[in-house]
């Protein structure tokens, strides 16, 4: 008997940031995923600083994967993060004042001069996933679609295999029960077509190299992610979407913009409205 085939555009679409956001608190998950500004028909986020910085650091040391190996350093990382800088500088990046925001962009300056000191892996050959959103059905019979960016994959020609790198601009350690990798491992089985053999988190703030770390089995990923992605869809058949305690640190900055509370700085990425908090 034949299938007609999933509209992708009636799927569900996960990524490990939106099952992030739904684990983290339902009502986040609603206004940062689901809710569209009645005026604009945008998708609203906060910018900032830890934000700003990220996106800005992400973007200069994802764009070498394109490049040939022995290019990538040819122009100064630096060079690259002054014109990215650009882009977050002042409001746009949610900076209060000039020392604030100096001070934070001396933390990049910090990190990418360490990779620039210590490149490691990042001066051998990358994979780059075709897609400019990887991304593929995870479930075809629940409509769900798992898609995500992954900073890095390089290339291991002893084994035919990729390494998974995330780059990491907070101070934090990822958590052990986080999504990431177990997201990652599965998109990378499915969007290309080497296997991975191994993954890791590179803290730039302190780390001269990338830590590596177990990997799940593809089977464990898929139970994890898929898992979290049947409750993603459950609420959204449901419109539930409630926070348990009625107003928590996660949702809250985003309900002060639902209340005209926060101040509107521009349009970021995928057409996100983008708002400060007082």
């Amino acid at each position: 008997m034949l299938t007609m085939a999933q509209d992708k555009y009636q799927a569900v679409w996960v990524s490990n940031s939106s099952i992030s956001d739904f684990l983290a608190c339902p009502r986040l998950y609603f206004l940062r995923n689901v809710y569209k500004d009645p005026l604009t028909r945008h998708k609203i986020n906060i910018i900032n600083p830890s934000l700003a910085l990220g996106q800005t650091v992400h973007e200069v040391l994802e764009a070498l994967s394109v490049l040939p190996a022995e290019e990538r350093f040819t122009v100064p990382l630096l060079e690259h993060y002054e014109r990215a800088w650009e882009k977050v500088s002042g409001k746009l990046g949610g900076f209060n004042n000039p020392e604030q925001e100096e001070h934070v962009k001396n933390r990049g300056r910090l990190m990418l001069q360490r990779v620039t000191d210590h490149p490691g892996p990042l001066l051998k050959k990358a994979i780059k996933i075709k897609k400019e959103l990887p991304n593929y059905y995870l479930s075809e019979e629940d409509n769900i679609i798992l898609c995500g960016k992954i900073d890095w994959l390089e290339y291991i020609p002893e084994n035919d295999s990729v390494h998974i790198i995330d780059f990491k601009t907070g101070k934090n350690d990822e958590s052990a029960s986080s999504l990431q990798l177990p997201a990652y491992t599965l998109l990378v089985a499915n969007c290309q077509s080497k296997k991975t053999s191994k993954g890791s988190y590179w803290y730039l703030d302190r780390d001269d190299q990338p830590l590596e770390v177990k990997l799940p089995t593809l089977e464990k990923s898929f139970e994890l992610v898929l898992d979290a992605a049947k409750k993603v869809k459950e609420a959204r058949l449901q419109g539930a979407y409630i926070c348990k305690k009625g107003g928590c640190f996660a949702c809250k900055p985003f309900e002060a913009i639902i209340k005209k509370e926060a101040e509107f700085v521009g349009v970021g990425g995928y057409s996100q409205d983008l708002y400060i908090l007082p």
